[in-house]
């Protein structure tokens, strides 16, 4: 089985033989982890039940944290789920990776598409379920939004999509969001969201792949799924706390293999995640640190304003020379955009993670913008 080298491997080998200017101080931008402290009331949360980490978890989390997670796509997406639509993962990247296997497993020729470019662990699940990939290209000239004709398509068992997108921060509206419903039960391809930023965006809120259900009339939710995860909206991906939601029946026999996995959560985490669940207000401050972050961009790089996610997908030309020269001349690191794509999506662009405060923000990005008049 071969995967990959990590972006982040393949980052520190184009920079490791350059000595970065020590004018300036080490900043890294390549990375969607949150600068944010975790607010104090899930924090305290967590400290007050540490005795009960002389407990094993259940597998399936405690009903408590389902409930609270179905709190928020309640509040949230005005979608009322059954508790069988619902399970508390360890967060969402091992679902993103265990989940493909399980579903693809008796598939005598599996056929998995996703968003290209992608987060990495799309590619993984495909190579470890051995499944042949198509690529749902994402570029200038389609507004970063998947094409829903493209004729491999109907072959594909599961199709992963991420809106809002990591790293090119497009987003796709209910109505188009619907379409892709209507084509999966056309089809019978199973469909998942990963909506893991759904918490951050400026301006209109970006719909669930639940909601879209819904509208067209599935409200069973036959062949579709969602991911979330308090990472980003909490500042707490220390917390591992996610969820897998839509099909039940699909849900219930993955249900039974996860008891296999053994990724139970322990529980002073599973309480300190349900309160963060349940409220919703801290999210506002973390979206307005974002939203700032964000205008701070446009005003300063003058790139389009940007509706959802705390990245800047940046088009600069050669992305593995800009990130070099930047390297060397600024001390800042950020990740060409061909290290999250193949077929060459992603050349040309480089991801920054906006994701210090403001005031740094602020200098960071006066920085990048003195280096690419330097280049001009």
């Amino acid at each position: 089985m071969h995967f990959e080298p990590y972006p982040f491997e393949k980052l520190a080998e184009l920079l490791k033989d350059i000595t970065p200017n020590s004018d300036y101080l080490a900043i890294s931008l390549t990375i969607g982890e949150p600068q944010f402290d975790t607010p104090d009331f899930i924090q305290e949360a967590f400290k007050k039940n540490s005795a009960l980490l002389n407990k094993y978890p259940k597998s399936s989390g405690e009903a408590y944290v389902n409930e609270a997670q179905r709190n928020f796509v309640q509040k949230r997406f005005g979608v009322a789920l059954k508790s069988s639509e619902l399970l508390c993962t360890f967060g969402t990247r091992e679902v993103l990776f265990n989940f493909p296997q399980y579903l693809l497993h008796d598939k005598q020729n599996p056929v998995m598409a996703y968003t290209n470019p992608f987060y990495q662990i799309y590619e993984g699940a495909a190579i470890a379920s051995r499944a042949r990939t198509v690529h749902l290209n994402l570029t200038k000239e389609n507004s970063f939004k998947p094409d829903i004709n493209l004729p491999a398509l109907k072959e594909a068992d599961l199709i992963i999509l991420n809106f809002p997108n990591n790293p090119t921060t497009s987003v796709l509206s209910l109505e188009e969001l619907g379409e892709w419903v209507k084509f999966a039960l056309k089809y019978d391809i199973v469909l998942l969201n990963d909506e893991c930023y759904s918490e951050i965006y400026v301006g209109e809120k970006p719909p669930s792949l639940l909601e879209a259900s819904v509208h067209v009339g599935n409200e069973s939710f036959k062949n579709i799924l969602v991911i979330n995860s308090i990472s980003k909206r909490s500042s707490a991906p220390g917390l591992r706390s996610g969820f897998i939601a839509g099909d039940e029946k699909i849900l219930s026999g993955y249900m039974k293999y996860r008891t296999y996995i053994g990724a139970g959560i322990p529980l002073p985490l599973q309480i300190a995640s349900a309160v963060a669940w349940n409220d919703m207000e801290h999210v506002e401050l973390t979206r307005a640190q974002y939203a700032k972050n964000l205008r701070l961009a446009h005003e300063i790089l003058g790139v389009q304003e940007i509706d959802a996610t705390f990245y800047l997908w940046l088009e600069v030309g050669d992305d593995l020379e800009f990130t070099r020269k930047l390297y060397a001349e600024k001390n800042i690191k950020v990740l060409p955009g061909r290290f999250l794509g193949r077929g060459g999506m992603g050349d040309g662009y480089v991801r920054i993670a906006l994701v210090e405060n403001s005031v740094k923000t602020e200098a960071i990005l006066k920085e990048i913008k003195d280096f690419i008049k330097g280049l001009n």
